[in-house]
């Protein structure tokens, strides 16, 4: 982008011209060379604000509050918690007090090492009242949900990498090109120029750096994040994801990382994704499986990541029900379909029904009591048995 270049206009050199253009009056001429001078001052401040790096302007914004809730999405996942301690950790830079909370639950068995690994802090939250502070900066979404009374919040500022409408009230950065929301926080870091530690003797290293640092447990959260949401980066990412990793590298604890990773697995979800394996219907390229009854949730994902690695198949849907919930899982690696707008196009055709996701990846909801779906014209009682046929229509665009 091109930065305006802001004249040099001396108070003198306004009033000849303001003489110039007739206008005699003292009074007037000087009125309207001070006006001028107010115009180019402001003009001088729009221009270093918009050269001042993102991650100085939601320092600042962070720096106006005395406390603010930082909240996750439902049900958080690696990508969402590192971009909480991330801020967080920025927010504590200025003083500002940062409660770290989330609608749902964790329960997929990498998620709830992140939190028992890195011993997060998190507060479960089920209504608006909840909410720790008045001011709420939305981190890995951008529209609050999940949660009575969500409809009632306006954040105060929103650091997302998803598609929506969602904005904050001061701050907002809506990277939809970006492979993980954590990049866009290592970003911030780096930003307001904080330089990651090595674990080995932390303190020492922390005393050596010269302003803000970033602690290993942080800087390990965020790399993990990174990884979460890009496969290893190996899908999804942009230049930026590689220079986040990077940057973030020096202050890695690798046992802490190795932890993460590599948690134990239940054995619901190796039984899960026995039965997507074992009961998949495919049709061409495309594979769609109902994996039945589930307890957690999470498995049908984790079954969606394993079926697409069938020869053969490039893209997936799984699903499974949970109390009077059917919940879908989308992953694609064909450029033919949109996994998030795929699924989509099944929850419109059922009340009640959530859907959505990027063109890799996608998930939704289908409530099972008083559901229905629209067919020719005609109102039936939904089945999840006609669920694989709706599926199948949208994965192939016969919609």
């Amino acid at each position: 982008m091109q930065i305006p270049v802001v004249p040099d206009l001396r108070l003198r050199d306004l009033l000849r011209t303001a003489e110039a253009y007739g206008l005699d009056s003292p009074e007037l001429a000087g009125a309207v060379a001070l006006g001028a001078v107010a115009l180019v001052a402001s003009l001088w401040l729009l221009v270093r604000w918009i050269r001042r790096p993102m991650g100085v302007r939601f320092k600042r914004a962070l720096a106006k509050r005395d406390e603010i809730t930082v909240l996750m999405h439902p049900n958080p996942d690696p990508d969402a918690m590192a971009c909480a301690i991330g801020v967080a950790h920025l927010a504590s830079e200025v003083d500002t007090d940062a409660a770290l909370q989330f609608p749902g639950q964790i329960r997929h068995q990498e998620n709830r090492a992140f939190r028992a690994v890195l011993d997060l802090d998190l507060d479960k939250i089920e209504h608006v009242d909840d909410l720790a502070a008045e001011e709420v900066v939305l981190v890995d979404h951008n529209t609050p949900r999940g949660f009575e009374g969500a409809e009632r919040l306006e954040p105060y500022a929103v650091v997302d990498h998803h598609p929506g409408n969602g904005t904050g009230e001061r701050f907002t950065d809506q990277r939809t090109d970006y492979g993980s929301c954590a990049t866009i926080v290592a970003e911030y870091l780096d930003d307001v120029g904080a330089t990651p530690v090595a674990p080995d003797d932390e303190e020492e290293a922390e005393a050596a750096v010269d302003g803000l640092v970033v602690p290993p447990d942080v800087a390990t959260g965020l790399l993990f994040g990174v990884q979460s949401d890009t496969k290893h980066l190996t899908n999804g990412c942009t230049e930026a994801e590689f220079e986040a990793a990077a940057y973030l590298y020096g202050g890695v604890d690798e046992d802490l990382l190795d932890r993460i990773a590599n948690p134990q697995v239940s054995a619901e979800v190796l039984e899960v994704k026995s039965r997507a394996i074992s009961g998949r219907d495919v049709r061409g390229s495309f594979a769609v499986s109902d994996v039945g009854r589930i307890d957690n949730v999470d498995t049908v994902p984790q079954a969606a990541d394993e079926l697409l690695r069938l020869e053969g198949v490039t893209a997936v849907v799984i699903y499974g029900r949970r109390e009077d919930t059917v919940h879908l899982s989308g992953r694609s690696r064909d450029d033919r379909v949109h996994m998030g707008k795929a699924l989509e196009t099944v929850a419109d055709d059922v009340p009640g029904a959530s859907a959505g996701g990027h063109a890799r990846m996608g998930g939704g909801q289908i409530p099972v009591d008083g559901a229905a779906y629209a067919n020719g014209g005609d109102v039936a009682m939904w089945s999840q048995a006609d669920l694989a046929d709706d599926v199948f229509d949208a994965l192939t665009g016969n919609v």
